[in-house]
């Protein structure tokens, strides 16, 4: 009986590279720092998003929260 663990490898989400899932990839599931931040600049400006009914406060005007 084989005692070895297989790594588990995914694709990086950014760049698609083959990363291996473990200690030796900090970045995981990101195959460097570079495409980590790039997908974190893709949500942070809103290229990508959750789908779902708007919070509440997206609902509401500006003049509505200023008043209160």
């Amino acid at each position: 009986m084989d005692t070895q663990k297989t790594a588990t490898i995914v694709n990086c989400p950014t760049c698609k590279k083959s990363v291996a899932w473990g200690e030796q990839s900090p970045f995981r599931p990101f195959c460097s720092k570079r495409c980590q931040e790039v997908d974190f600049g893709d949500w942070a400006s809103e290229n990508f998003s959750i789908p779902g009914a708007p919070a509440i406060l997206d609902a509401l005007d500006d003049e509505d929260i200023i008043q209160h």
